[in-house]
């Protein structure tokens, strides 16, 4: 696989969005299973970075994955 490749499954894997199956439970995004293992430390790095610009651009420096996190917890309340 080439670089530019590998690119473009770290960026469509990057978000915090996560599809969910008919139980509920987070279903990893297609371009996640076609990663090479490798890539996985380079995808999680720009996750990690992807959540700290989300933290301080929001006005409560909250990240998508808190507020996800939180709108599910709310639900189960």
């Amino acid at each position: 696989m080439s670089s530019a490749e590998t690119g473009a499954l770290i960026e469509a894997a990057v978000t915090a969005y996560r599809e969910r199956d008919a139980n509920g439970r987070i279903v990893p995004p297609p371009a996640w299973w076609d990663l090479a293992p490798e890539a996985l430390d380079e995808l999680f790095a720009e996750q990690v970075m992807a959540r700290e610009i989300e933290r301080a651009t929001d006005p409560a420096g909250e990240s998508a994955t808190v507020k996800a996190v939180m709108g599910m917890v709310g639900r189960w309340r």
